[in-house]
């Protein structure tokens, strides 16, 4: 099951007790205190793991406990530490409090502190001094760090395909990538992101994303759009495909023009990434009138317009091709990839320091 947001609560370990206790030992008449410190409560971190895609495991698991620290013992013996509690991620998550973006998790193998634990108290030798020989003070635990968590995942690929229900999204991933969604024909068959990968040979690959649910009023709610407009964001080229044929009172361009104008209202800029047109089920054989005027405003912006057939591969290749071709392009002129800078408006980014 594809989970793409989920709500958690996570509680740091609390610290031991430090101990109160006095040397008792034969021919030793006035033993000095030797109380143990306490040990350190656990902490709960996020770790980013390239085996995981969606955030299911939380589906049904809301909350996370660190273990907590040991009470100090008399002889000077600490008190263990909690264990520290790591919860897995896939990449891409986003930890969000509040109204407040505490990270964003991209790199697998990256460990970001959720809570600290809490410092064990000292035991009572701690406070002994010249005047003040017998303590019988020691301080106890600090509780761990507790708080609730939103975890937003937004998927990490190259390449998204956009574009409205039913126009062979599904069909093209297929055909490029080892990906294998439910195809079928009618709306809305996808209900989830799929993601591929593409090789090329030579060592050319990419990551591509079925974006589906896109209609009309995605961005209010219509269809799926609003559940995963967010991953949209993600992408830095967008395959844009359209039906040649589409239902009855839609044409090719107007239906170019509608996600284009979904995207800009889920966030301005959006529609501004980097797009190819794709013409798809050329294979059905349109008149050619019905996509000069999507050609003509592609050309006029300068927007590659290619036709295909997903079902029977025609033009295929050379689409893989002009993507690779576009993906490069854009490499050259931003060499760093979108998500080697996770975002921070405040928490912790690494394993060793608080996340307050």
């Amino acid at each position: 099951m594809f989970i793409d947001h989920a709500k958690i609560f996570v509680q740091a370990g609390a610290g031991g007790n430090g101990c109160v206790s006095f040397r008792r030992e034969k021919y030793v008449p006035h033993g000095g205190p030797n109380g143990g410190d306490g040990g350190d409560g656990g902490s709960v971190f996020l770790e980013v793991s390239s085996s995981l895609s969606t955030l299911s495991s939380f589906r049904t698991k809301r909350h996370h406990r660190a273990g907590r620290g040991q009470h100090g013992r008399g002889s000077d013996q600490a008190g263990r530490s909690g264990k520290d509690l790591v919860l897995l991620v896939p990449p891409g998550t986003m930890i969000v409090e509040g109204e407040f973006l505490l990270a964003d998790l991209t790199q697998p193998g990256h460990r970001w502190m959720a809570a600290k634990g809490g410092h064990g108290g000292r035991g009572n030798s701690h406070f002994a001094t010249s005047t003040h020989q017998t303590p019988m003070e020691a301080e106890p635990g600090e509780p761990g760090q507790e708080r609730w968590l939103d975890l937003e995942l937004k998927l990490l690929a190259e390449v998204g395909l956009i574009g409205y229900p039913n126009v062979g999204k599904s069909t093209l991933i297929s055909r490029i990538s080892a990906a294998r969604p439910k195809i079928a024909d009618y709306p809305f068959t996808t209900l989830i992101p799929n993601l591929g990968v593409v090789d090329l040979g030579d060592f050319r690959t990419f990551v591509v994303a079925d974006i589906p649910g896109l209609i009309e009023g995605a961005h209010e709610g219509h269809g799926l759009g609003i559940r995963f407009l967010r991953h949209v964001e993600r992408t830095r080229l967008l395959v844009h495909l359209v039906d040649p044929l589409p239902q009855e009172g839609r044409e090719p361009l107007k239906d170019w023009r509608v996600i284009n104008e979904e995207l800009h209202a889920y966030r301005a800029g959006l529609e501004k990434k980097p797009q190819i047109v794709v013409v798809n089920k050329m294979d059905t054989r349109p008149e050619g009138d019905r996509l000069r005027p999507l050609e003509e405003e592609c050309r006029r912006r300068k927007i590659p317009c290619l036709r295909i057939s997903a079902v029977s591969g025609a033009g295929v290749k050379e689409l893989n091709e002009a993507i690779w071709k576009e993906l490069q392009a854009l490499q050259e002129e931003s060499p760093a990839s979108m998500w080697e800078q996770p975002a921070v408006t405040g928490g912790s980014e690494s394993s060793g320091s608080s996340a307050s």
